[in-house]
């Protein structure tokens, strides 16, 4: 992996509060991602099951966890399996870990080559009344692919049809919703990492550069920076194009007097940043665009402030609603007719900002988090408002990362990363390019 050694301790912490919400007489079963073909014999990179790794640092395929606290064996409450090596994946692949490499990633002290699972769970399914198995349940999900996590609940239920199934996601969503402060620094580090890509972006963009250029030049800057590269598909939008929610053909020349939209951000050690910024192409905001850009620039600094402990996610949105229509009425784009004519389902900001506000960040970009209940203190936030108006041919969205505090605003983990509009034009006309 090309990040820095991981604390020991956060994975440690990470199970302590996974077991404490398990049932008696139950143990739980984790399994890493498959590798996923592509073709011939090509594989896609590999990615862990975020879970997996939330619960164990282990970066490695064919992995897989097993917690039973109440194992008659003391050995048994926590094991790890992991993939064997031997001469010939050392030579082909590199080394993988070994059983003291493994405990020194996790913390687990019973460490098993993954072959030998079945026989070590059969053992322990003689004692237990319950497993959880660990299904995606992410309000987001749109999963087609059938994972290895769900070959082996399969597996399970037919070969141990007696026992008592429970579910992991609602222990994983409540307990990964809230950060650790290990976590909140890794997450600052992508920040960082973001910000200089970023900031090497500023002095890079002119009229004739192509959308796939200036994404070129986020990817060095993330890789020469131990980042694997961008924490999801980037956005590199220019002109009209900004109007896309999910543009990510970036094959566009950017062109003089347009605005780029650019939805990029690095991952560092498994955890995701999530940066929007648009800046013009030309170094200069004309005033239409500039009044725009103002007026979501407030939208995100007062949706910012309201994000609070005890508030819900769903009201937060609403509140953040109501500022983004005065806004809109303030730029011409709304009239109190329109906004008379609204309905609850259906309120008159949406034909200009039509997603949502906020979401949680962590492992996922999309991260596990409860969204039911009330916002707590070290979640950690996007906040993300936008103006898209096709009919001018232009969008502008800004996004920054927040940690909720127990008292007062939240944090802004991005706050060093250009955006007012003044340093954005300053940065990008001192350019040498």
């Amino acid at each position: 992996m090309k990040y820095h050694h991981l604390p020991q301790a956060l994975f440690v912490k990470n199970r302590a509060k996974f077991v404490a919400q398990m049932k008696g007489k139950s143990l739980a079963v984790f399994n890493s991602n498959d590798m996923y073909p592509i073709g011939a014999d090509a594989t896609f990179p590999f990615e862990q099951q975020r879970d997996l790794f939330y619960l164990t640092g282990v970066d490695q395929e064919e992995s897989v966890l097993v917690l039973f606290p109440g194992a008659v064996n003391p050995k048994h409450r926590e094991i790890l399996f992991v993939r064997e090596t031997n001469a010939h994946i050392a030579v082909w692949e590199g080394p993988k870990l070994d059983k003291d490499q493994a405990t020194a990633v996790s913390g687990i002290e019973t460490v098993y080559w993954t072959h030998q699972f079945e026989s070590v769970f059969a053992d322990l399914m003689s004692e237990a009344d319950t497993v959880y198995f660990n299904t995606n349940e992410h309000y987001r999900q749109a999963v087609e692919t059938e994972t290895r996590e769900e070959r082996f609940i399969k597996k399970v239920k037919k070969q141990y049809p007696a026992h008592t199934v429970a579910k992991s996601f609602p222990i994983l969503n409540e307990i990964r919703g809230v950060k650790e402060p290990e976590e909140i620094d890794l997450i600052a580090h992508a920040c960082g990492i973001t910000e200089k890509g970023f900031r090497r972006v500023l002095g890079f963009v002119q009229p004739g550069v192509w959308e796939y250029e200036i994404e070129a030049e986020f990817l060095h800057e993330f890789v020469r920076n131990r980042s694997k590269g961008f924490a999801y598909t980037p956005i590199i939008a220019s002109g009209y194009a900004a109007n896309i929610l999910h543009y990510i053909e970036n094959n566009k020349q950017c062109e003089a007097g347009e605005l780029l939209l650019m939805d990029v951000a690095a991952e560092y050690a498994n955890y995701s940043s999530d940066m929007t910024r648009t800046i013009p192409v030309s170094g200069k905001f004309s005033e239409r665009q500039r009044q725009v850009y103002d007026a979501v620039l407030r939208v995100k600094n007062e949706a910012t402030e309201l994000l609070r402990p005890g508030i819900l996610w769903a009201e937060h949105h609403k509140e953040v609603g109501k500022i983004m229509t005065a806004e809109l009425l303030e730029l011409g784009l709304l009239d109190k007719a329109d906004v008379q004519g609204q309905s609850e389902d259906r309120p008159a900001y949406k034909k200009y900002f039509m997603h949502g506000t906020c979401h949680h960040l962590g492992l996922n970009t999309h991260d596990y988090g409860a969204l039911k209940t009330p916002i707590k203190a070290n979640m950690v936030f996007t906040v993300e408002p936008g103006i898209y108006i096709p009919e001018e041919g232009f969008g502008v969205r800004l996004e920054d990362n927040v940690v909720v505090q127990e008292q007062g605003a939240p944090k802004n983990l991005m706050k060093s990363i250009p955006i007012e509009a003044e340093e954005i034009e300053e940065l990008m006309n001192k350019r040498t390019v």
